[in-house]
C-alpha cells in the first residue's frame, strides 16, 4: 500500500482504498511500521478514553464521500442510522470490490461495496486491528486470490498475461488462441459421442455432427466475443443441455423407432425443441427481464445448480469405464495424475499439464490401446473385426462372449475416420426440417433457464480476473440474449444441444493467465476453419467409448467443483449457508431418484434401453398421471431434472430465508449509470464500431 500524500488531502483521483478516497486516518497504538485498518466504533471510543487512549476523530467529510453501506449503531441502543467504514475482510467471507483504476470517479457504489453490515456483535466488542493481506502467493492460481480490492489488483497484474482490451503479438496470439481451445476440447465435442449413438446414429453421422459443432460454436463465441458480453468467453453445445436431449430421445415417442430412421427423427425433433427455447432466452435477454431476475441470482443459487449438472451423469461414468477397466481407469487416473500431482511443472512458462490434461491424456491412453489392440491382445479365434464393425451382423455362438470385450477395447472398430469426406460443409436444416412439440420444448425451455444461470456465475467470475470489473446487469442481459440467438443456430444447423457459455472457461483462464478477447477470437476462426474438414470430425468420432467416458468423468468433475467454487464469494461457515447448498444437493439427487424408479420394471420401453440410460426413461413410468399425455411427459421429465431441482430447491430458499447481503455473497455489478461515464468500461462492454449510439433507449439491454 502506498503512504499517504504528504499534504493529506483529499483527492479522489489520487487515492485507491476507501481510507485513502475518505481521508481517514487511524491513531496511532505504539510504534508499528506495518499497515492497518481499524474499525472503530462508539462503545471502543469511550473504552479507550476510559483507558486515557488518545483517539484522533476521523475528519468530518461530504455525505457523498462515505461508502453506501450503513449500519444500525448497536452499542448506542437509539435506533439511529450511522455511516460506519466496513471491516475489513478476514480468511473468511472475501469480500468483491471493483478494483481502483486511476482517473476513475471515485465514491461510486460499485466501488465501495464490500460486506455490506457489520454485525451488531463485532459493534460491541473490543478494538479489532487487522493487518491487511498484501501477500500474494505466486505459486497459487489466479482463481484462488483474495477479492478484495486492493488484493485483487495486485492479483491481477501479477498474475493475468494478458487482460481483456489487450492484443498480443503474432506469435502469442496463435499460441494462446489455439491453446484456449484445446484446454477446452472436451467440453466441445464430447456430447455429440454420447447422444448420436443414443439415437442410434452412425459414426459417420457423429462425425457430421461434430463437425456441426464447432462450426456453430466458432460463430458462437465470436459473435459473443462483439455483441454479447464481450468478455473472452468460449461458446459451446453446453452439458446443461444434455440430460434434456437424453430425455427426449428415450421417451416413448422415439425409444421404439426404427433404427435406420430414429436418428434424423429424433434430432429433428430436438432441433424444434432448442429452436423454440432460444427463442425463449432470447426474449428474457433482450427484454431486460433477466436484469430483473439477475437480483435473486447470487452464489448460494448458482453453486448447488452448476453442482448438479455435474453430478447428474454419475450413472454414465464408471459403468462405461467399466467396460474395458485395462484402458478406462488409466485413462481417468493419467488424467487426474497431470491435474494434479503435476501441475505447477512448467514448461517454457506454460504449465502444460494443467493446461492439456484431457488431449494429453487421451493421447497417451489412445495410444496404449492402439498398442494392445495390435498386439492381439483382443483378438479371439473365430471372432472377426468385420463381425465387431458390423452391428448388424450375425455373432457365431463362440464369439458371443467375446463381442462386448472387443467392441469396448479395440480401436480399430470404429469406421468413422475413413468414412468421412476430406471436406464437408455443415449446412442448417441438414437432418430436414425441425419437428415442434411443446412438451418438448417446454423441457428446453427449463434447460435454457438453468443454462443462463449457469452464464451468470461466469460472467461474474471471468470479469474478475481480466476486466477492470464487473459488468452492469444490462450487459450481463444483452449476454444472455445472444445465448439465446446463438442456441437458435445450433437448433438450425442440428447439433442436438443449445450453444450457451461453458462453465470451464473460469478454470481456463485462470489456468492460462489469458484474458485477451483477441485469442478467444483467432481461436473461433481456427474453430470454423476445422469444422469444414470432414477428417477432424471423423478422427474425433473415432475416439473409444470408455476413453471419452473416462474424459468425461475428469470433465463432468471439473463442472461440479467449478459450480462449488462459486461458494467462496458468500460465507461458507454460515450455517444458513450450508444447509441451503446441502438440501439443494440431497434433493436433486433424491428427487429425480425417485420419479426414476417408479414402476421402472413394470413398464416394458426402458427394457431396451442401456443400463446408465434407465434414468431417462422417466416419462415412460413416471407418478404423474393426468389425461393429458403430454402434460405427464413434460412434468416428469421437468422434476426428474437434477439441476433443476437444485435450482429451484436453492432459489426459494435463499431468497426466503433471512440473511445479510455479506453472508449471502451477493453479486455485486456495475451501475449502468456510472458505468456509461467511465471510458475503460465503455471500452470494455460497450458494442464495437459505435453501434451503442444506435442503442441509447435501450439501457437494460447495455451501457
Amino acid at each position: 500500500m502506498e503512504p499517504l500524500p504528504a499534504d493529506h488531502s483529499y483527492n479522489p483521483k489520487a487515492l485507491g482504498s476507501w481510507a485513502r478516497r475518505t481521508g481517514y486516518k487511524s491513531h496511532k497504538l505504539g510504534d508499528s511500521s506495518s499497515d492497518i485498518e481499524i474499525g472503530i466504533t462508539d462503545q471502543n471510543i469511550n473504552t479507550n478514553r476510559n483507558n486515557n487512549i488518545a483517539a484522533a476523530p476521523a475528519p468530518k467529510l461530504p455525505p457523498s464521500s462515505y461508502p453506501d453501506s450503513t449500519m444500525t449503531n448497536g452499542a448506542a441502543g437509539n435506533g439511529v442510522k450511522k455511516t460506519a467504514a466496513p471491516l475489513p475482510p478476514g480468511p473468511s467471507p472475501p469480500t468483491v470490490r471493483a478494483p481502483f483504476v486511476p482517473g476513475k470517479r471515485a465514491g461510486t457504489e460499485s466501488e465501495n461495496v464490500s460486506g455490506a453490515q457489520s454485525s451488531s456483535a463485532a459493534n460491541s466488542g473490543p478494538l479489532k486491528i487487522e493487518p491487511l493481506r498484501m501477500y500474494k502467493d505466486s505459486e497459487a492460481d489466479a482463481m484462488s486470490q483474495s477479492q478484495d480490492a486492493e488484493d485483487y489488483t495486485l492479483s491481477k497484474h501479477s498474475h493475468m498475461k494478458y487482460e481483456i482490451r489487450e492484443t498480443p503479438g503474432l506469435f502469442p496470439l496463435v499460441l494462446y488462441g489455439i491453446q484456449h481451445y484445446f484446454s477446452m476440447i472436451g467440453s466441445l465435442i464430447l456430447i455429440p459421442l454420447i447422444i448420436v449413438p443414443a439415437m442410434d446414429g452412425s459414426r459417420r453421422e457423429t462425425a457430421q455432427v461434430i463437425s456441426s459443432m464447432l462450426l456453430v460454436s466458432g460463430i458462437s463465441t465470436l459473435l459473443h466475443c462483439f455483441f454479447g458480453s464481450r468478455l473472452p468467453l468460449i461458446q459451446g453445445a453446453s452439458f446443461v443441455y444434455l440430460a434434456p436431449a437424453l430425455s427426449i430421445i428415450f421417451s416413448p415417442a422415439f425409444v421404439n423407432l426404427d433404427k435406420e430412421h430414429r436418428f434424423k427423427v429424433t434430432m429433428r425433433e430436438l432441433q424444434g425443441a432448442i429452436i423454440i427455447s432460444s427463442l425463449f432466452q432470447a426474449l428474457l435477454g433482450y427484454s431486460g427481464l433477466f436484469s430483473i431476475l439477475l437480483r435473486s441470482i447470487n452464489p448460494v443459487v448458482v453453486a448447488p445448480t452448476v453442482a448438479a449438472v455435474g453430478l447428474a451423469f454419475f450413472a454414465y461414468g464408471f459403468p462405461v469405464v467399466g467396460k474395458c477397466v485395462e484402458i478406462g481407469i488409466p485413462q481417468v487416473l493419467i488424467i487426474v495424475f497431470f491435474a494434479l500431482y503435476l501441475r505447477k511443472i512448467s514448461v517454457f512458462g506454460h504449465r502444460i499439464f494443467q493446461v492439456y490434461a484431457v488431449p494429453m491424456g487421451l493421447v497417451l491412453v489412445w495410444t496404449y490401446a492402439f498398442l494392445l489392440t495390435e498386439s492381439k491382445v483382443y483378438t479371439y479365434k473365430g471372432c472377426s473385426v468385420n463381425l465387431v464393425k458390423n452391428i448388424t451382423a450375425v455373432i457365431p455362438p463362440a464369439c458371443t462372449k467375446h463381442v462386448a470385450t472387443m467392441r469396448s477395447c479395440r480401436t480399430d472398430t470404429s469406421d468413422a475416420l475413413s468414412s468421412a469426406a476430406w471436406f464437408w460443409f455443415p449446412h442448417p436444416f441438414q437432418w430436414g426440417h425441425p419437428t415442434f412439440h411443446w412438451q418438448t420444448a417446454i423441457v428446453m425451455i427449463i434447460a435454457s433457464i438453468v443454462a443462463s444461470v449457469d452464464s451468470v456465475g461466469t460472467y461474474h467470475a471471468t470479469s474478475l480476473l481480466v476486466a477492470s470489473r464487473a459488468p452492469p446487469p444490462g450487459v450481463v442481459s444483452r449476454g444472455i440474449g445472444l445465448e439465446g440467438l446463438t442456441s437458435f443456430l445450433a437448433g438450425l444447423w442440428g447439433t442436438g444441444a443449445g450453444a450457451s457459455t461453458l462453465t470451464e472457461n473460469v478454470h481456463t483462464i485462470a489456468v492460462t493467465k489469458m484474458g485477451s478477447r483477441r485469442a478467444v477470437e483467432f481461436g473461433a476462426c481456427v474453430l470454423i476453419v476445422a469444422a469444414v474438414v470432414g477428417k477432424i470430425g471423423g478422427f474425433i468420432a473415432s475416439i473409444p467409448q470408455v476413453m471419452a467416458a473416462g474424459l468425461l468423468v475428469f470433465m463432468w468433475t471439473m463442472l461440479a467443483a467449478l459450480g462449488l467454487s462459486n461458494l467462496r464469494y458468500s460465507e461458507t461457515g454460515s450455517s444458513r449457508n450450508v444447509l441451503i447448498v446441502g438440501f439443494s444437493l440431497f434433493l436433486s439427487l433424491s428427487v429425480p431418484a425417485y420419479f426414476q424408479q417408479y414402476k421402472l420394471s413394470g413398464n416394458g420401453v426402458a427394457g431396451g434401453v442401456p443400463s446408465y440410460f434407465q434414468q431417462y426413461t422417466t416419462a415412460a413410468n413416471g407418478p404423474i398421471h393426468t389425461k393429458y399425455q403430454t402434460v405427464n411427459f413434460a412434468l416428469e421429465t421437468v422434476l426428474s431434472l437434477n439441476m433443476v431441482i437444485a435450482f429451484l430447491v436453492a432459489y426459494v430458499l435463499d431468497n426466503t430465508v433471512p440473511g445479510s447481503r455479506l453472508e449471502r455473497g451477493t453479486y455485486v455489478w456495475s451501475k449502468g449509470r456510472t458505468a456509461r461515464n467511465e471510458p475503460v468500461v465503455v471500452k470494455e462492454y460497450g458494442l464495437p464500431f459505435g453501434l451503442s449510439n444506435f442503442f441509447t433507449w435501450a439501457r437494460w439491454v447495455g451501457l
